[in-house]
């Protein structure tokens, strides 16, 4: 099963929803979760926030923290899976941070990714969950790489989520 297929049918178990903040996949995160049959039970929706003003303003990253880091930080990307769960209405936040190329960012070397997840507050996440990657490839394999490891970071989410719920379920055991 697709990553993206696996993350969706998790969710629709458990009746939850999923919002994306992408930057560097420009929309691919989106499209990859629409491209599943019956995604619309659980794709809230997205936003691609590619400039870092919109972080800020759309996300509500916090403005000092891209001013002193910019925005290829993994701070930047919980603040936006954050915010996109919470400005969406969804159970869960994922986002996309990095540098695709061909030059460096924000003092970042191409390939430099952060992938982020935030879940229901009060769940095992806690705050959220992020993941430095370092890439190699062109453009166009830094961004799919990207696409799939933060839909891959969202499934082993949820399928830890349900074992816990299910062990909440059954006395702890």
């Amino acid at each position: 099963m697709r990553t993206a297929a696996r993350a969706l049918a998790l969710l629709a178990e458990s009746n939850q929803t999923v919002a994306v903040a992408e930057s560097l996949t420009g929309g691919l995160v989106a499209a990859e979760l629409t491209s599943v049959p019956g995604a619309s039970k659980s794709f809230r929706g997205s936003v691609t926030a590619y400039a870092t003003a919109l972080k800020q303003d759309l996300l509500g990253v916090d403005a000092a923290l891209l001013a002193q880091r910019g925005a290829v930080d993994p701070e930047v990307a919980l603040q936006m899976a954050a915010g996109v769960r919470a400005r969406l209405g969804a159970g869960w936040g994922i986002a996309t941070t990095g540098v695709a190329g061909p030059e460096p960012q924000d003092g970042q070397p191409v390939g430099t990714v952060y992938v982020a997840v935030c879940g229901p507050v009060g769940g095992p996440l806690g705050a959220g969950k992020v993941v430095a990657l370092r890439l190699n490839g062109d453009r166009a394999e830094i961004r799919r790489e990207s696409v799939r490891s933060v839909l891959e970071l969202l499934a082993d989410e949820l399928s830890e989520n349900v074992r816990a719920q299910d062990t909440e379920r059954n006395g702890g055991n």
